[in-house]
């Protein structure tokens, strides 16, 4: 697949909006250990596309997510942990009495954005809650996976219908399709299914991973090719959608990259084991990939250690489109990171688990305290433990980590009342 021009924010003789477009890409089940410019993993995929954007923006070392698909998803579009919203578990539902950022960005800039999701939903079964919590156009998956890549259940204006165009194409024609018919600002949230389970070889104009065999039994013997095909595939298409913009369009576009959670177990690589990979609240589960280019982020081919959460891409989001807000709900804005290194962040970043074991993680720059529903703890230095191998409790606490696990429950304690 070739580069497309990622220099989109080149701010030289192209008139730009001062209103950005804003793409906000999410992979699904794509781990730091399945991610290029992190070094978690040893085997990459080939992802020109996101390199690029690494190399013109900021990689984010330290974003914290949900372990599994609903809750992040939720905390993104409402600003709220799980607890808040009653979405902890892929099972549950959103209320469509929450205030989308759809919602809130339509109510705050006098609807100077068109909005849509493309892509896989995940927060309940209705074709029609989208729209009623704000959005303009919704297409795509309502449930959490498909049953083949190749023939699915499309959901289009509110008509679902069985789709044969390989899935992570097909979001990518729709994803085209509604940006090339808008005339103001947008907001664009594409939910890729890809590289969720199941396991499949994807199109082999879309990666470089070969001509492998595609029966059931090579696959499960050895999925990591297959996985790696699907993460490439949705690399490849994401670089389409990018070099179907216009110069002026690319110029003004502001593209915000992430993974929901965790890498499955099936293909966690190390330092990462298969019972710390997503559905955990270990680091394997919960610190995912993002990275931040384009309009407004003169910061370019940068790591960022500062702590962000999913919930923080609310009040983010906002401010990138014009609403002036630090903090709202359960998101704090990082948008000052991206123009400034110095700029302050999060002294906590906090997550929950209810669908493998009831519990919370919470972290500071240096510590973590994991506490599970049954009074289990776990507390790591992370400075010097950064994968969790050596739990604290029942050793004899420093002064500084006995303040800190103080610090951290008393925070968690804040958090969920």
């Amino acid at each position: 697949c070739s580069s497309p021009n990622l220099d989109v924010d080149n701010g030289v003789d192209i008139p730009t909006s001062n209103k950005p477009n804003i793409l906000l890409i999410i992979a699904d089940d794509m781990g730091l250990d399945a991610t290029p410019n992190y070094p978690e993993g040893s085997i990459k995929p080939n992802m020109p596309i996101l390199q690029g954007l690494m190399n013109a923006g900021i990689t984010f070392e330290n974003f914290w997510s949900y372990p599994v698909c609903s809750p992040t998803r939720a905390s993104i579009l409402t600003g709220k942990y799980g607890s808040k919203t009653g979405v902890l578990e892929v099972s549950d539902n959103i209320s469509t009495t929450e205030t989308s950022i759809q919602k809130f960005i339509n109510t705050n800039t006098g609807n100077a954005y068109a909005s849509a999701i493309i892509g896989k939903w995940h927060l309940s079964l209705n074709a029609s809650d989208p729209i009623t919590m704000g959005v303009d156009y919704f297409a795509g998956l309502l449930t959490g996976g498909l049953q083949d890549y190749n023939s699915w259940k499309l959901t289009e204006n509110g008509i679902t219908t069985t789709s044969t165009e390989y899935a992570t194409t097909k979001f990518t024609d729709l994803a085209i399709d509604w940006i090339d018919k808008q005339s103001k600002p947008w907001f664009l949230w594409l939910a890729y299914n890809a590289p969720h389970t199941p396991f499949h070889l994807a199109p082999t104009n879309l990666h470089s991973q070969g001509n492998l065999a595609t029966d059931a039994s090579n696959i499960d013997a050895n999925p990591m090719p297959y996985f790696m095909s699907a993460i490439e595939a949705m690399d490849s298409e994401l670089g389409r959608l990018i070099n179907s913009m216009t110069i002026e369009e690319k110029a003004n576009t502001v593209i915000i990259f992430i993974g929901d959670n965790g890498t499955p177990n099936q293909v966690a690589q190390a330092p990462y084991s298969r019972t710390r990979a997503k559905n955990t609240i270990y680091q394997g589960g919960v610190n995912v990939p993002m990275v931040v280019a384009g309009k407004g982020v003169p910061r370019t081919n940068v790591k960022e250690a500062a702590l962000v959460h999913t919930t923080d891409l609310f009040s983010t989001i906002a401010t990138l489109a014009g609403i002036t807000t630090s903090s709202i709900e359960n998101s704090t804005s990082f948008y000052p990171l991206l123009t400034n290194e110095n700029a302050s962040s999060r002294e906590f970043v906090y997550t929950e688990i209810s669908n493998n074991g009831t519990g919370y993680a919470i972290r500071n720059a240096t510590y973590k305290l994991i506490k599970y529903g049954n009074g289990a703890e776990e507390f790591y230095n992370l400075s010097t433990d950064a994968y969790e191998n050596s739990n604290l409790i029942g050793t004899t606490l420093s002064t500084e980590a006995s303040a800190a696990k103080t610090a951290l429950a008393a925070e968690a304690t804040r958090i969920r009342g």
